[in-house]
């Protein structure tokens, strides 16, 4: 299993993780706040330099209203 954050699943589920927070009308700061961390750890879990925990996943799929497969699915 590779562990390059820039893998091709990494990639997928960060611009899924974009594609929720706009779908719900949210931007990093809101979702910076919700969760009691900064835009900036936000900005790079998006980008893709920060791996999320599995807890944190959860936190952010209940947040967009999406159920945690919608981010694990190709």
């Amino acid at each position: 299993m590779r562990k390059n954050i820039y893998s091709p699943i990494s990639k997928r589920i960060v611009h899924k993780l974009k594609l929720a927070r706009k779908q719900a009308g949210l931007d990093q700061k809101q979702v910076a706040k919700h969760l009691g961390v900064t835009q900036s750890l936000v900005s790079k879990i998006e980008s893709g330099q920060v791996r999320l925990d599995v807890t944190q996943l959860l936190e952010l799929a209940r947040l967009y209203q999406k159920h945690v497969t919608f981010f694990l699915e190709q």
